[in-house]
């Protein structure tokens, strides 16, 4: 795994030998960010975006976005299996500092809560059995940390059916190999 393009392009990830973690895969991410650079349903200026990465395992999605020039990225992970290993990602990139790490259960009370930035972007990638996503988007909305025009990027099992609150409205959906990536944004 490698981070696709700008300042770090072609630089590796580390990834973990265990089957608890699902790395975002080279090729969905590429097309992510394709989506994301090209899309005329929304607008993400990466220079100007804080970054929220939910179950961000090894930092694939927050690093591309890093690379990218994003003003800052919030990781929060809590498995200890790939942490050392987020670490490890964020510090070989030398010279970034324009991040954050929170060690939490993304279910805690209180997660959201003391987060510093309203987001431009939210990416989940939770594991493809996760059924709380419901209460996580309401949480997201409850807290309001996510911006106006903000976007929220899921990444989810092709086969998964989420019921997605109404206060979300879906912009786009797309279907690569197992995985399916669902963009939100959220209704007034």
């Amino acid at each position: 795994m490698r981070i696709i393009s700008g300042f770090f392009k072609g630089k590796k990830i580390l990834t973990p030998n265990d089957n608890k973690t699902r790395p975002l895969k080279d090729l969905t991410k590429e097309s992510i960010f394709n989506i994301i650079k090209h899309s005329n349903k929304f607008k993400i200026n990466f220079p100007d975006s804080f970054i929220l990465d939910l179950f961000s395992g090894v930092g694939s999605f927050g690093i591309e976005c890093l690379s990218r020039g994003a003003k800052q990225v919030t990781f929060i992970e809590n498995y200890h299996g790939v942490l050392s290993l987020l670490k490890k990602n964020l510090s070989n990139l030398k010279s970034i500092q324009n991040y954050e790490i929170i060690e939490k259960d993304i279910y805690d009370d209180n997660v959201f809560i003391n987060l510093n930035f309203k987001f431009d972007l939210i990416f989940f990638d939770p594991p493809y059995k996760e059924k709380n996503i419901v209460n996580l988007l309401n949480e997201i909305k409850k807290q309001n940390i996510l911006n106006k025009n903000g976007i929220i990027i899921l990444h989810r099992h092709k086969n998964e059916q989420d019921s997605l609150p109404s206060s979300f409205k879906l912009i786009e959906q797309k279907i690569y190999g197992i995985s399916k990536i669902i963009f939100l944004s959220c209704l007034d």
